[in-house]
């Protein structure tokens, strides 16, 4: 059975449900903060304005209203070092957005001690604005004394502010659930000043080396005490580092250095034996990611994989759990997945469980799906009802991945009828080509159809699919195969231009979008006669992976729905 969970819902309700008690081994978390950043947003508009749709899931986060006050009293009412906390909290800020911020997290974070294991240890990442209160939180739900640090990460090169420093920093709360914890040093690159001062030498290999003090301060009567090779080492005062059966065996291995013009013998140390700088609580070695990474999904806030590594493993061992209860765009999990740790996802958008979907799928292959369950997506039609009833756009967001697509984030003004894309490459030109996808959850007509036929059309889309919630009638399905074909020059097949999925089929693994199969670094060989059904594939005749929604699609410029 997989162990690995991607949750879709609320945290504190998943974590209370799902996540057994001491079962985890490492929390991060990057929580959303009402601030100037974007914090958990999924789509920007090209403004830099927040999308609507995302922020609605965080909208009432910051309000201080009956929710927020409902959750204070219950956290305070239980008592305790976190009850005090809060109650002082009231008292210097007042009932605010940044209260409501704080009793929000403080049942989570009681939630999160709940489920880490004795050794396992949590890194809060957060914003400069909130930390310090959140540092106080912190103390009271795991122990002042389980502080390890705070962490400084240097987030941007330069951020242009108005009579203030730049804010180019993050702040990441590293604590212990006790003084037993896992741990394993990182370490960093060194300095290019301090390779080239003591790593100046190269061996007749290429192998670039430094020359090393045999000796430390104060005298030893064991072997390392002795004289070695003529060198009396007790006689100025010292000692040897290595015994004198080490000495001979470096010696052996050409790893000591005999001065030309005689002089005491030194250790030849190789740099690419060595470790680096152990990682200090500031990190400027971790850049963000850039416009053309190719680990970038368009997510303001999306954390470098860098990041992420380096805490799972500093902070974990292969095989342990790691929890990410924000988990966004999916960089923790993505990142526990490739050093062999299992995971559990959660947030509260199904726009991000599809979205690390595709990730993980892009990452690791198909097979990936076996390895995880979803927690909380619709299970059968009547669970799909709910859902669109509930919320209409989660629903799109979720029809959308059942055709390994990614949603479209809707536009202010007109509808302009695209709800999902799906991107494939099927000719040597390397020419991209789209699906546009419309998903329906009310009731359809053929209307819908010639809808979709009209996007196609605007768009110079090569096929269009209609996902329905509903049963279509037989004459949406003889509109769309009067619709025509889309004739693959690369495969030399016809696919039908128009195609209607309903959401029971997709579930039941009934049906999917018929389209050209697509692989990066494809090529393809023309017969002696040219015409389309002669071209052939130089490879295996397999599908993509999900017809390149992410990693096969164009540029920003190309992706915009307007």
């Amino acid at each position: 059975m997989a162990q690995n969970k991607l949750c879709f819902g609320d945290n504190l309700d998943i974590l209370a449900r799902y996540v057994g008690e001491e079962s985890v081994d490492l929390v991060y978390l990057d929580p959303p903060f009402k601030s100037d950043q974007n914090y958990n947003v999924l789509f920007a508009e090209r403004n830099g304005s927040r999308s609507a749709s995302q922020a609605k899931a965080f909208e009432d986060t910051w309000q201080w209203d009956e929710t927020a006050a409902a959750s204070y009293q219950d956290i305070v009412e239980a008592g305790g070092t976190v009850s005090q906390v809060m109650q002082a909290f009231r008292t210097f800020l007042g009932e605010n957005t940044m209260l409501a911020y704080l009793s929000m997290m403080a049942p989570r974070l009681i939630q999160m001690r709940r489920v880490l294991k004795p050794t396992g240890s949590i890194y809060l990442h957060c914003d400069p604005a909130a930390s310090h209160y959140l540092k106080l939180l912190m103390d009271a739900t795991f122990g002042p004394v389980n502080f390890r640090n705070e962490i400084v990460w240097k987030r941007t090169s330069a951020h242009s502010s108005a009579r203030r420093y730049g804010p180019v920093h993050d702040i990441i709360l590293y604590y212990s659930k006790s003084p037993q914890y896992t741990w394993r040093q990182a370490h960093t690159d060194y300095d290019p000043r301090y390779v080239a001062a003591h790593y100046a030498q190269i061996d007749e290999g290429g192998r670039r080396y430094g020359l090393w003090d045999l000796t430390a301060a104060g005298v030893r009567h064991g072997s390392s005490g002795q004289t070695w090779r003529g060198f009396d080492v007790t006689g100025k005062g010292n000692h040897w580092k290595f015994t004198i059966e080490n000495l001979e065996r470096l010696d052996a291995e050409g790893r000591i250095y005999w001065p030309a013009g005689g002089g005491w013998p030194r250790y030849r140390r190789y740099l690419d034996e060595m470790r680096g700088t152990p990682a200090q609580d500031v990190w400027t070695d971790i850049s963000p990611i850039n416009a053309r990474a190719r680990e970038r999904l368009g997510y303001p806030t999306q954390k470098p994989e860098a990041l992420l590594e380096r805490i799972i493993l500093a902070s974990s061992n292969e095989g342990d759990v790691v929890l990410d209860p924000f988990c966004g765009c999916g960089t923790t999990v993505a990142a526990a997945q490739k050093l062999n740790r299992q995971w559990i996802g959660i947030d509260v958008t199904y726009l991000a469980i599809s979205l690390i979907k595709h990730r993980l799928q892009s990452a690791f292959g198909e097979e990936i799906e076996k390895t995880y369950r979803v927690i909380g997506e619709p299970v059968s039609v009547p669970d799909a009802e709910a859902l669109a009833k509930q919320n209409p756009f989660q629903f799109q967001c979720w029809a959308v991945g059942q055709v390994s697509a990614l949603p479209i984030e809707p536009k202010k003004g007109a509808d302009r009828g695209i709800d999902g894309r799906l991107y494939f490459h099927d000719d040597e030109s390397g020419k991209t080509k789209q699906i546009v996808l419309s998903v329906k959850s009310g009731r359809v007509s053929v209307a819908d159809v010639r809808d979709l036929r009209g996007v196609v059309e605007r768009e110079s889309a090569a096929l269009g699919a209609l996902i329905t919630l509903r049963e279509p009638t037989r004459a949406m399905r003889t509109e769309a195969a009067g619709a025509g074909f889309y004739d693959s020059p690369g495969w030399g097949k016809r696919y039908h231009q128009l195609q209607i999925l309903t959401v029971g089929d997709l579930m039941e693994k009934k049906t999917k979008i018929d389209y050209p199969p697509s692989r990066r670094n494809v090529t393809f060989k023309k017969a002696s006669r040219v015409k389309r059904s002669d071209y052939v594939r130089n490879g295996d005749a397999q599908p993509g992976l999900y017809g390149s929604a992410v990693m096969d699609a164009p540029d920003d410029s190309d992706l915009s729905d307007g």
